[in-house]
């Protein structure tokens, strides 16, 4: 399976952000992907002074164009937002098929930052969903810091981490992250799948913050099979061979200790009756 990931800034307006997206789905398709992964909230931006003045309307427009574009391009697009619901907001990820319809959403459950504190409120799921037969999953940004969230998926079947993520912090933060081994992790060395990055890039309107770009496509191993850059825009492609991602060490997590069995299969069991619950 062919899978491209896109880099994107993380503070431009929403139009701007639905130009460049709709861009980078044709380049995908042109590239031959069968998947092409955005950014955490690529589509709304993660800078919350701008996604809060953004109307619920216009936020379902863009989201709809994308969609389309999915449907014309015949791929799979794994694209963001930030949305207002009735409690708050959430950050969604959106699994569009090359239908044009919504297949699958999540909404990221581990919280960062204080904008995000503030306005946002955890999703209640885990992510588990198939493209073309191949069972698949999802964490947003801070999430890949805690492994549960997508080695109980690895246990349940998932070959394939799609991990969206806007690394946005302030600058000496920033160069902390890339120089302590980056803001992503590579999950294959303790999942043994696959683990592909979409990170943005690029400062605040104001200056003080910037974000940690380095997209990645890595396999189970943890070796890196298409890397980015820190500071531009742009998009990495590779082929997955999914015989490779053995999910070896959740498999073997379901068998020792012995006394551990039961309480894996009933979490498995309960992210299985989730799965398919829309985020609101």
């Amino acid at each position: 399976m062919q899978i491209s990931c896109v880099q994107m800034r993380w503070a431009a307006k929403l139009e701007r952000n639905l130009e460049v997206t709709l861009h980078y789905i044709r380049q995908a398709a042109r590239d031959g992907s069968r998947v092409v992964l955005f950014p955490e909230a690529n589509l709304t931006g993660y800078y919350f002074p701008h996604l809060l003045e953004l109307p619920a309307e216009a936020v379902q427009r863009a989201l709809d164009q994308v969609c389309a574009a999915a449907a014309e391009s015949g791929l799979w697009v794994i694209a963001g937002t930030i949305r207002k619901t009735s409690d708050r907001f959430l950050n969604l990820a959106h699994v569009i098929a090359p239908s044009g319809r919504i297949a699958h959403e999540y909404a990221k459950v581990n919280l960062a930052g204080l904008d995000e504190k503030q306005y946002c409120r955890g999703g209640n799921k885990l992510s588990l969903f198939e493209i073309d037969g191949v069972r698949c999953t999802l964490v947003i940004c801070r999430d890949g810091r805690h492994p549960e969230l997508y080695r109980i998926p690895a246990m349940a079947g998932a070959q394939i981490l799609f991990h969206p993520s806007c690394s946005s912090d302030e600058i000496e933060a920033v160069a902390w992250k890339r120089m302590s081994g980056r803001a992503q992790q590579p999950v294959g060395p303790n999942s043994k799948i696959f683990h592909c990055v979409a990170n943005t890039v690029g400062q605040s309107p104001d200056g003080k913050q910037t974000s940690s770009g380095a997209s990645f496509i890595r396999e189970p191993n943890g070796i890196p099979l298409a890397e980015a850059g820190y500071y531009q825009e742009e998009m990495i492609t590779a082929v997955l061979d999914l015989s490779r991602a053995d999910r070896s060490y959740p498999l073997d997590s379901l068998k020792n200790p012995p006394f551990l069995r039961q309480y894996w299969r009933d979490m498995i069991a309960a992210v299985e009756a989730r799965k398919d619950d829309k985020p609101e």
